[in-house]
This record gives C-alpha cells, sequence and structure tokens, in this order.
C-alpha cells in the first residue's frame, strides 16, 4: 500500500513539472507583451527569437559544463592533459 502511494506520489510530481511546447509558446508571448511589443510586429517576432535563442545557449551551456566544451576536457578521453 506505500509502495503504490510513493509511486502515485512521485508520477504526480514528475508529471505535473512538464510544460508543453504550446504553454512554453505562450508563456514566451506573455513576457513579450510585458515587455511593451504587440503581436504581429517584427519586434515581437524578435522578442520571441531572442528568448528561443537565449534558452538554446543556456541548454548548450549546461550540456558541456562538465566536459570543457566540446574540443577537450575530462570525459572526451583528454582528461586535464595540455598540449
Amino acid at each position: 500500500m506505500k509502495i503504490a502511494l510513493l509511486a502515485a506520489l512521485a508520477l504526480t510530481l514528475t508529471v505535473g513539472g512538464c510544460i508543453t511546447i504550446e504553454e512554453r509558446r505562450a508563456l514566451d508571448a506573455e513576457q513579450c507583451r510585458g515587455y511593451g511589443f504587440r503581436a504581429g510586429t517584427d519586434a515581437f517576432a524578435q522578442c520571441l527569437q531572442a528568448i528561443d535563442l537565449d534558452r538554446a545557449d543556456a541548454r548548450r551551456s549546461y550540456a558541456y559544463r562538465d566536459f570543457g566544451g566540446p574540443y577537450g576536457g575530462v570525459g572526451f578521453g583528454y582528461g586535464y592533459r595540455r598540449w
């Protein structure tokens, strides 16, 4: 009984933290409207693009934080050796 309750709680917490692409887009659009941009304008599109590019950059920097970048460091067989 306790195991089933803990499993249900873990599943609820896991699914509760997810956000769909549509929800993310709506939040980004709301953020741009909060900055004063109007939907349908070039400035609004640039705002959405900037948010997307910042998110992609954050993903990239997170992926490389433990490896020293894409060309060396720990995890790529080079260790801390300097050439």
